[in-house]
């Protein structure tokens, strides 16, 4: 998953107005980001698990795990990055996630 580089890392306090333009609804809208913000997560754990099974193996000892310096290295690449709803919120007031509305 690519994550975009303009994404901050802290939360920022926003209008609940700009929240309601897609939708006509707040709780609509939040409704969205968080759905977006879940497949974001299971997206990232499902890559993150994907590059660490590389490094595992049924012989390890804590000592060797604790030692793999390039396992470090990309965990804490991951923990790094915004969290899923900071994402999913950047998406969705960039126009950038496709919902549609129950009723149609």
């Amino acid at each position: 998953m690519e994550i975009k580089k303009n994404i901050p890392n802290n939360t920022v306090t926003r209008k609940l107005v700009d929240f309601d333009h897609e939708t006509g609804n707040v709780y609509k809208s939040i409704n969205v980001i968080a759905r977006r913000a879940n497949q974001i997560a299971s997206e990232l754990k499902s890559e993150l698990n994907r590059k660490l099974q590389d490094f595992s193996s049924p012989t390890d000892t804590m000592e060797e795990t604790f030692e793999n310096r390039e396992q470090i290295e990309i965990s804490r690449y991951y923990e790094r990055l915004p969290k899923p709803a900071i994402i999913a919120t950047e998406e969705f007031l960039d126009d950038e996630i496709y919902f549609r509305d129950g009723k149609e």
